[in-house]
């Protein structure tokens, strides 16, 4: 009988979403929460609609996701749960998780047509025409929450965003459509000699007052596709360009490229794929994350250097940072 190939990465490959809704169902209960003065049983934090036998094989799957700790009948967050996966940590990801568990999930139940279709899954699976972002956010905790989840992922990946490349030369750095004012922090901290602002939308600066307080970043409220671009020698656009079509990239762009002085720059922070597309998974991944959700996808540092090149830009640099998020450094002329 000629020997079988290794099946265990297919075996992984049907199992993994059991994974990621393990966690996404422990959030959702609120489960870290509970455990957010210290370690106890399951009876001594079931609620009253929760069966014991479930919640505690719940826990117990939680263990062996390295999501828990026991001790002894009692359980305990993980470091990287009380950071991540509390709700009152600063650095919480848990609106980005309940985004993903009400959101993404059913969404990707859909990628089949996705791939049909080559569209979005808003109209099938929510019956409207784009994001549901008036339906999700109905709520300021709920708003709140999701944002607070993207600025969780932010600070894991800005610092190396900025550190990656040297950016000694620059003098002031604008972020398009920069959320929380994360990256422009991370850039302060490590360029002290710099200002650096945020332009955004009303409701993102609004809420971004909060994180930017007693800090030198700037907010700005503003639309980078339609506004005037304040002035800078260094545009960031992170996690952006993914979003979007080609068209509407060489579009933007053209904006950024003609609002720079020469020698200025643009620090573009997103997942790269590899030149021959042979991954990271993580890559391909969120790309088809964008398929389902969005009209854009992720690209490698050759696509993006096309496009750059497109717009006018001149030097251009991409490197992997070993975070989520990669960066590309691209010059004026």
């Amino acid at each position: 009988m000629p020997l079988l190939p290794d099946a265990s990465g297919v075996v992984d490959l049907i199992e993994a979403f059991r994974r990621s809704k393990t966690m996404f169902t422990a959030v959702s209960l609120g489960l870290f929460d509970r455990l957010a003065a210290g370690p106890a049983e399951a009876h001594q934090i079931r609620r009253p609609d929760e069966d014991a036998d479930s919640l505690e094989r719940l826990m117990d799957a939680c263990v062996s996701l390295g999501l828990l700790e026991k001790h002894g009948s009692a359980f305990a967050n993980s470091p990287a749960a009380d950071a991540y996966l509390r709700r009152g940590s600063p650095r919480t990801m848990t609106g980005y998780i309940q985004y993903s568990n009400d959101v993404l999930w059913p969404m990707w139940g859909n990628l089949e047509h996705a791939i049909r279709e080559g569209t979005h899954r808003w109209k099938e699976t929510f019956g409207c025409e784009g994001p549901l972002f008036s339906a999700y956010y109905q709520t300021e905790d709920r708003k709140r929450e999701f944002l607070l989840g993207m600025h969780g992922f932010g600070c894991m990946t800005s610092p190396s965003i900025v550190s990656v490349f040297d950016l000694t030369r620059f003098q002031r750095l604008v972020d398009l459509g920069g959320a929380t004012g994360h990256l422009p922090a991370a850039a302060l901290e490590r360029y002290p000699h710099m200002s650096a602002a945020v332009l955004d939308l009303v409701p993102a600066i609004e809420f971004a007052r909060e994180f930017t307080a007693g800090t030198r970043v700037e907010l700005i409220e503003g639309d980078f596709f339609t506004g005037e671009l304040p002035p800078a020698d260094l545009y960031a656009l992170g996690r952006i360009l993914h979003d979007w079509s080609e068209d509407k990239i060489r579009r933007l762009l053209a904006r950024i490229y003609a609002a720079l002085p020469a020698g200025g720059g643009l620090l573009i922070a997103e997942k790269l794929l590899r030149d021959d597309l042979s991954g990271p998974v993580s890559a391909h991944m969120q790309s088809l994350n964008m398929l389902i959700g969005t009209e854009g996808r992720e690209r490698s540092f050759a696509q993006y250097a096309e496009l750059l090149q497109e717009a006018g830009f001149g030097e251009m640099e991409g490197k992997v940072t070993g975070t989520p998020l990669d960066a590309v450094l691209a010059i004026k002329k």
